[in-house]
């Protein structure tokens, strides 16, 4: 196994639990897998998939890193191809009773992070990646940010852009701060932005 620098990206389904609680198997079957394959076709910045955990995709890219301005616009197109989806599914199955709890129930939230050491496996064809940077990607989807959707980088990969000169304003609104603090990892810093205003 050998380690390298590594960006991983997970955009996740938020709200995932409580849809597939709330609406019947044959729609939610249909709905989350399309989600998620709008989301693996907008990928345009050479991102690979490592794993699909359900309601969210574990993306990585070893070597170098995206210019900071390529990474926010693809995390930008992968939030709205998500909603994009969405209006699609709704035309679509607009005659099955739970059709509504779609946009009403489902949002995406993406974590960006990058580790100076992830190491990978494979295991069948998946590339399984390894290390302590993979479970503070994993936790960061665990904060207290107020809001159910938004785009959070972690301090690590922002530190990565520091010769870059990075615009805190998006247009659509502000990076803001934050901190969490996790057992056995300790502090961990980050920026996010609110997705929202995008739709």
């Amino acid at each position: 196994m050998k380690a390298q620098p590594t960006l991983i990206c997970i955009p996740d389904i938020s709200g995932f639990t409580e849809f597939m609680s709330d609406t019947d198997i044959e729609l939610s079957s249909i709905v989350i897998p399309s989600l998620l394959n709008k989301i693996i076709y907008a990928n345009d910045i050479g991102l690979k998939v490592s794993e699909i955990e359900g309601d969210a995709i574990l993306f990585y890219k070893n070597g170098e890193l995206p210019s900071f301005k390529n990474l926010i616009n693809q995390c930008r197109k992968f939030y709205v191809k998500f909603y994009e989806q969405i209006k699609v599914l709704k035309e679509e199955h607009k005659k099955h009773n739970d059709v509504s709890n779609i946009p009403d129930i489902l949002g995406l939230k993406i974590i960006l992070h990058y580790g100076e050491s992830i190491g990978s496996v494979q295991i069948g064809k998946n590339i399984k990646l390894m290390g302590e940077d993979v479970i503070v990607a994993h936790r960061l989807l665990k904060n207290d940010i107020k809001k159910d959707e938004y785009l959070l980088l972690s301090e690590s990969l922002m530190d990565n852009y520091k010769d870059e000169v990075i615009e805190r304003n998006f247009g659509w609104g502000v990076l803001k701060d934050g901190d969490e603090n996790y057992k056995h990892l300790g502090d961990v810093n980050y920026s996010y932005i609110n997705l929202e205003p995008l739709v």
